[in-house]
């Protein structure tokens, strides 16, 4: 998982390219939105190109997801694993040319079982 989700380096893309990322904000989208959902927005940076991108977490996701791992639903926590899945779908590809994505499950579930797995590592 993204540890530093404010300033990150992702990549490198299906084009090669390295992307500087830059967290904005992070906000309950049903005030933006009516959906249930967190909504973390990010810009994006390779060489001149620019571009913001929206993760919305979906709120029972993050319910459940958070029971497993036994952790309580934090701002920064939201952050991270936004950030995450950023990282994978530049470095995958998948949705990338979209300006909002809703983040799948299996993909959340993965972030989290390696962060699961990483602070196991790290004790």
């Amino acid at each position: 998982m993204v540890e530093r989700f404010r300033s990150f380096e992702a990549g490198p893309d299906l084009l090669g390219r390295m992307w500087r990322v830059e967290f904005l904000w992070l906000q309950n989208a049903i005030a933006i939105r009516r959906a249930d959902a967190v909504d973390v927005k990010f810009a994006l940076t390779s060489g001149d190109e620019k571009r913001t991108m929206v993760i919305a977490l979906p709120h029972p996701v993050l319910l459940e997801l958070s029971r497993k791992v036994g952790r309580p639903v934090t701002d920064p926590w939201c952050a991270r694993l936004a950030a995450s899945y950023l990282k994978y779908m530049i470095e995958s590809g998948d949705d990338f040319e979209k300006p909002i994505v809703t983040a799948r499950r299996e993909i959340l579930e993965q972030i989290v079982s390696g962060a699961a797995a990483q602070s196991v590592i790290r004790k």
